[in-house]
């Protein structure tokens, strides 16, 4: 999404040599020089000419998929967002559950247990509807309940829309979670 304050919402995941970067966009803050794949969320999204771009430029194409590198497992999932394909990924490895969901209209019941999830922010206090009907976005106050239910216990919103940046310049906090910050590390090591 063209936020116009944040970069859009992007990940770059890094273990055990292997980089994957998911979304992101125009004013991604630095990329690795070598990638093994560049993951999307939604692959007709309005920054997808730009992704395509930038994804050729590391020698791969930005694709809605599931990965498996020895001890790690990328899995797509569907997510409730729009009228075409969407999608979110769990990502697991010893024990450990990343969840990387930053658009959708529900809560993805496959996102449970996650250890540290990156969720929708663009509405605040209540959803917004796509015209039709036909999907939208949760608000940080729902998505915050929701996985405090499904017992996720890192929630850092990622996809921080105009709703919700109204809220963060009077100084509001989400009850439940963090908003997320660009360029910030996010470091899980299993507990054996």
């Amino acid at each position: 999404m063209n936020s116009p304050r944040f970069a859009p919402a992007g990940l770059v995941l890094r273990y055990a040599g292997h980089r994957i970067v998911f979304d992101g966009g125009t004013r991604t803050p630095t990329l690795p020089r070598r990638i093994d794949a560049w993951l999307v969320t939604d692959e007709h999204a309005e920054l997808r000419s730009v992704l395509r771009h930038m994804a050729a430029e590391l020698g791969t194409e930005p694709r809605a998929a599931s990965l498996a590198y020895d001890d790690l497992e990328v899995l797509r999932h569907p997510v409730a967002h729009t009228s075409h394909p969407a999608y979110g990924y769990r990502i697991v490895t010893h024990g450990l559950v990343v969840v990387w969901a930053p658009e959708f209209w529900e809560f993805p019941s496959w996102a449970a247990d996650a250890d540290l999830m990156f969720a929708e922010a663009a509405s605040w206090d209540r959803p917004i509807r796509f015209r039709g009907g036909v999907g939208g976005h949760a608000s940080v106050r729902d998505v915050g309940a929701a996985a405090a239910r499904h017992g996720v216990r890192r929630l850092v919103y990622a996809h921080i829309g105009r709703p919700s940046i109204r809220a963060i310049d009077r100084g509001l906090r989400p009850e439940i979670g963090e908003w997320g910050h660009e360029g910030r590390t996010y470091v899980l090591r299993p507990t054996t």
